[in-house]
């Protein structure tokens, strides 16, 4: 698809039916444009990005995140050997939580098991597989949506009543721009992420030739079940030191420490079509994970078969397994307190 005139694009924003649960519940997609043509599809399925079309110098569209066409394939996409999370908002914790099982103000709090022994994003029904209300949507310069989803007290065995709100903006200078908040009724344990699988060449392509850089010189060490000991690790002259470019290693499920908050955390570049992907946070972590498999079970958009290096992600939240570490960074969310999370995608064609 070729953009003539990119300057004559106004932002906008659309919606139509997606489809029902197996409840009878209603799903939309929505879609929002910005001038340039960058253009968003979210559902208020998981609070799901299904599609991010980026425009290139050259004039054409490149679709840089993986996805579904249909909601069924999203509900059936949790039933995999391994479920993917496309585009997926994760939580209430992101990453694992070791024994499904910390101490909050002295009381042990035991949650839901879903991955071995272990609690998994949230537990076996989390956040991204939700149907969130759609509280907001902005169809002026820069235009956004902002869904919510109220957590009831004990979902996934978390304590309190948790209410969280999320903006997805898209920016004139091609940023997507990630807001969350969230509030509690009970001192409580949060960290939300977001699970975009990226491909700056396409989602039917690989990720093998890209390039990614990490504002890191720490990671997280992990067992082999990926749980996070305690322990910190300098990347110096090891497979995931990617202080400067490195093409996307075939395997990859890491933490990374980050330098600085609210600054540079990661980045993606495509040689062959000259798009590049910044990534900004305000939060201490990175997780980093190539995949995207879907084990021949369900096809992708546009008929696609996703492997196991179909796209990259780059989860920016607090550290896995952190409420059962003091000197990992705080996750506990007390009552009287906001937790606040922004991550900023920003996309370049050169």
């Amino acid at each position: 698809m070729k953009i003539k005139h990119i300057s004559h694009f106004k932002a906008s924003s659309a919606m139509k039916l997606f489809g029902f649960t197996s409840d009878g519940e209603e799903v939309s997609l929505y879609e929002l444009t910005n001038k340039n043509g960058m253009q968003l599809k979210v559902t208020n399925y998981g609070a799901t990005i299904t599609s991010l079309k980026m425009p290139l110098k050259n004039g054409e569209f490149v679709d840089v995140v993986l996805g579904f066409d249909t909601l069924e394939a999203y509900i059936k996409s949790f039933d995999l050997e391994s479920a993917p999370y496309f585009g997926a908002t994760v939580g209430r914790f992101a990453g694992r939580i070791n024994d499904s099982e910390f101490l909050l103000n002295g009381t042990s709090i035991r949650l839901k098991k879903n991955y071995k022994d272990h609690s998994l994003h949230g537990g076996n029904s989390g956040f991204s597989q939700k149907i969130w209300k759609v509280k907001n949507i902005n169809n002026g310069k820069s235009p956004s949506i902002t869904l919510a989803y109220f957590s009831p007290h004990q979902e996934e065995n978390f304590p309190g009543d948790l209410t969280v709100e999320l903006t997805y903006t898209l920016s004139d200078a091609n940023e997507l721009i990630i807001n969350y908040t969230a509030s509690t009724t009970e001192d409580t344990v949060v960290n939300l992420t977001h699970h975009s699988y990226f491909n700056l060449d396409g989602h039917k392509s690989n990720v093998s030739e890209q390039e990614i850089m990490v504002n890191s010189h720490r990671l997280l060490e992990t067992t082999n079940e990926n749980i996070p000991t305690g322990r910190f690790l300098n990347v110096a002259n090891c497979p995931f030191d990617f202080t400067s470019p490195r093409k996307c290693p075939s395997k990859i499920d890491n933490t990374f420490i980050l330098n600085k908050e609210n600054e540079f955390a990661a980045s993606l570049f495509n040689k062959s079509n000259n798009l590049k992907m910044s990534v900004y946070t305000n939060q201490p972590g990175v997780h980093i994970y190539v995949g995207g498999n879907c084990f021949n079970t369900l096809k992708g958009k546009e008929n696609a078969d996703y492997h196991a290096l179909s796209g990259i992600c780059f989860e920016t939240q607090n550290f896995p397994n952190a409420p059962n570490y003091k000197h990992f960074p705080n996750s506990v969310l007390r009552k009287e307190e906001l937790y606040y999370h922004k991550t900023i995608y920003k996309f370049q064609s050169f």
